[in-house]
């Protein structure tokens, strides 16, 4: 396993990241608490949750899966880092959603519950929520930081110029302020590179992308048994509009001679300010191609050749769409 810092911090997170969405969901309990074991085993401690998890099960379904998981053994919870977030609608109540103060302390102790832990190392919020000032949500975050409940706080689907507010408004109030922000970001998704990036990297904020395969799409579809997610409507769509792509991205995996889910993998991992993304296996076998990935480097040419079949929008703005 490969580790860095998150963000700007003291804290040392695995490269890769167990997503758990699927837990609960696609993946039953058991073979969610196999695959645990094993990412820990391998050294894969940075995991990565929500409270509106769970699929079939529920929301909360997927918190109460890790919590199980944590009290089966004293010493799990101590080794891993943990991320969750807030901002799903929990309830049936008019405050049981988004960011006011009183739903973020709610919804923070009601995780806490379910994971059956004292504290969140990351807690995040799942989106950007106009309606509330950025006092507020930081009043309850520093309740909860104060009180030993969360340590660090983080972001997702966030835009670049709502990073830049939140860390001001905790620069004034003496915070840390945002230490991640969790985007969609891929090969096929690089509209962060216009804005976003240059904003975390100026803030020090750690990028975990989620999607990191295209939501399956470059995760080698064109050769997947027929089924699952290849026979998804939404895939085909997609196939069918990138079909030209796909079979570009597909022919380079296989000169290379890796998979294409691993290059796509070992792609983000190239980049300087992505700190781990988020992989959500649902199969142990997922779980073991995507740590090849750690494997794989990717020299100048093979980068240059990726942005040739994904382009991106062009660099950061707004040298992307301007002389």
């Amino acid at each position: 396993m490969q580790y860095t810092t998150l963000g700007r911090t003291g804290l040392d997170v695995s490269r890769l990241c167990l997503g758990t969405m699927n837990f609960g969901g696609w993946t039953s309990e058991e073979d969610s608490h196999a695959i645990m074991d094993r990412a820990l085993a391998v050294g894969m401690h940075f995991f990565d949750t929500a409270n509106i998890y769970g699929g079939k099960g529920g929301k909360g379904a997927t918190e109460s899966i890790l919590g199980r998981w944590f009290a089966g053994s004293s010493g799990r919870r101590d080794q891993v880092v943990l991320a969750t977030k807030v901002y799903g609608q929990m309830g049936e109540g008019r405050n049981d959603g988004k960011l006011s103060a009183r739903h973020i302390v709610k919804a923070c102790e009601d995780s806490l519950r379910r994971l059956k832990t004292d504290y969140i190392d990351v807690y995040q919020m799942h989106h950007v929520w106009r309606e509330v000032t950025w006092a507020e949500i930081w009043q309850a975050m520093d309740l909860l930081i104060k009180q030993g409940k969360v340590l660090y706080v983080g972001s997702s689907n966030f835009a670049a110029w709502n990073i830049m507010q939140a860390n001001e408004e905790a620069r004034r109030r003496g915070m840390v302020g945002l230490v991640s922000e969790q985007s969609l970001y891929n090969l096929n998704a690089r509209m962060i590179e216009l804005e976003l990036i240059p904003a975390c990297r100026d803030q020090g904020v750690g990028i975990l992308p989620w999607a990191p395969l295209s939501s399956g799409l470059l995760g080698g579809v064109l050769e997947a048994p027929d089924g699952g997610r290849r026979k998804h409507p939404k895939t085909v769509e997609r196939l069918a509009e990138q079909r030209e792509t796909i079979v570009a991205y597909e022919g380079f995996c296989r000169d290379l001679g890796e998979k294409p889910a691993d290059v796509a993998l070992a792609w983000l991992l190239a980049q300087e300010v992505v700190t781990a993304p988020i992989v959500g296996p649902r199969t142990m076998e997922q779980l073991e191609g995507a740590l090849h990935a750690l494997e794989i480097e990717l020299d100048d040419e093979a980068l240059a050749r990726l942005d040739t079949i994904f382009p991106g929008p062009g660099g950061q703005a707004p040298e992307a769409y301007a002389w």
